[in-house]
């Protein structure tokens, strides 16, 4: 499949990036500029694209992401610590987000003649973000091929849908992502935070998969209170 990777550097979407130059044909790696609080991983993804040698799409829809307010991505609101799994997580929702770039991601594969969209969604993200799980791949997937009946078929496809984050860190030490070029945490300092729940899912994830994490974290230690020994992973991880 040729195929276009929404990437955010992200540990998640860089790893399903050079999933896809292994497995299939990579075609471009898309990035989209929403008005986050930083856009230290923006970096991330056009470095990904220069390693693998294929495009780099950066879209801005900072206009857009100015009006979906309330979240501490976007806003001037604290970002929570702690584990995913808990209730102040979803001040880090962005309403729609994902619905959003994959509409423009789906509009640019038909354009070129693409074969595939791939998104790195993965069972950790069920818990909080709706437009992450099974259901919601399942009916954009429909959406999508009634908009484009006529004029292209492109296909969405998350292989980590119904998987855990540890399940990527494995895939991606298997297909040589280099873990150390990617950037997760949501406060965008000079080293991950540590504490911020993308940082405490990423220790986590290393350790349960048993590979060494490349990280550097300002608190190295606090991911192991907030997971409290797999207390608060969601119930898709589990399964």
């Amino acid at each position: 499949m040729k195929t276009l990777v929404v990437c955010s550097g992200g540990l998640d979407s860089v790893t399903l990036a050079h999933h896809v130059a292994r497995d299939h044909h990579l075609a471009g790696l898309l990035s989209f500029d929403y008005g986050q609080r930083h856009r230290r991983e923006l970096a991330f993804a056009a470095e990904a694209a220069q390693r693998l040698r294929v495009p780099h799409y950066l879209i801005d829809i900072g206009p857009i992401g100015a009006h979906l307010t309330g979240s501490a991505l976007t806003d001037d609101i604290a970002v929570p610590d702690g584990h995913y799994a808990e209730e102040t997580m979803k001040a880090t929702v962005v309403p729609n987000r994902n619905a959003i770039m994959l509409t423009i991601a789906f509009g640019l594969a038909a354009a070129q003649g693409l074969d595939a969209v791939a998104v790195a969604v993965h069972g950790g993200d069920h818990f909080i973000y709706p437009d992450c799980r099974p259901d919601f791949i399942r009916s954009f997937q429909t959406m999508q091929n009634h908009a484009l009946d006529g004029y292209a078929a492109v296909t969405l496809y998350a292989p980590y849908v119904e998987r855990s984050k540890a399940d990527i860190v494995t895939d991606g030490a298997g297909n040589g992502t280099p873990f150390a070029r990617t950037w997760s945490c949501y406060k965008g300092g000079e080293a991950h935070c540590g504490r911020c729940g993308t940082c405490v899912e990423r220790r986590e994830a290393f350790h349960l998969a048993g590979i060494p994490d490349p990280t550097l974290y300002e608190d190295d230690d606090f991911w192991r209170e907030a997971c409290g020994v797999g207390r608060f992973v969601a119930e898709e991880v589990r399964g």
